[in-house]
Formats: C-alpha cells, sequence, structure tokens
C-alpha cells in the first residue's frame, strides 16, 4: 500500500509562484517515477511533468520554462515549484508514483488525492 500526501495548492494571481509537495510513504522498495498530472474542468487529465530515478525530467509543452519538477529520494518526496503562473494553469494537480515492489517484483502505479489550484486574472 502506497500513500501520497499532497500540500501547496492555493489561490494565486496570475504572474505569481507556488510550490506543490508530495510525500510518499508505505510498503515499497523504491522509488522508479515520480510527477505531477493536472486536470482542469472540462478536459482531460494531462501530464504536467516527471522525473525518474536517475534525475531526468519530462514536462508538458505549455509549462517548459515556468515550471521546475525536482526530488527528495531521502524524504520520498516530489516537489513541483510553478512560476509565471496563467489562468490556463487553474486544475487539480494530482502526485503520481511508480513504485518498485520487491515481493512482486513489480511496480504499481498510485495516485495522490489531488490538490487545487487556481490563478485569478
Amino acid at each position: 500500500q502506497v500513500q501520497l500526501v499532497e500540500s501547496g495548492g492555493g489561490l494565486v494571481q496570475a504572474g505569481g509562484s507556488l510550490r506543490l509537495s508530495c510525500a510518499a510513504s508505505g510498503r515499497f522498495s523504491s522509488i522508479n517515477v515520480m510527477g505531477w498530472f493536472r486536470q482542469a474542468p472540462g478536459n482531460e487529465r494531462e501530464l504536467v511533468a516527471t522525473i525518474n530515478s536517475g534525475g531526468t525530467t519530462n514536462y508538458a509543452d505549455s509549462v517548459k520554462g515556468r515550471f521546475t519538477i525536482s526530488r527528495d529520494n531521502a524524504k520520498k518526496t516530489v516537489y513541483l515549484q510553478m512560476r509565471s503562473l496563467k489562468p490556463d494553469d487553474t486544475a487539480v494537480y494530482y502526485c503520481y508514483c511508480n513504485v518498485f515492489v520487491s515481493l512482486w517484483g513489480s511496480t504499481t502505479n498510485h495516485w495522490g488525492q489531488g490538490t487545487q489550484v487556481t490563478i485569478s486574472s
């Protein structure tokens, strides 16, 4: 069982910054990939950014140059630093992780509960 606890969502005016955090806990051997997805009303859930165990990052084109994803392996936490926020960034942001469970010799995917990010204009 894996639990993902998100924090940092809120209301920010356009042009501002916000940092999201997500801490993982539970019974697993290692975390392969951590990341963030988001879903706005009327839209599909979309990938925002991911970071793998080697530090390789991947970003959606819409956030490149504005968002930065990072992770602290000791704390089992992933962060999303968001800058130059736009109203179009308004969405529920979901933490994601892919973990390796040695007992099963396989990986499993997990999602956080979501945190609301609202950008006013």
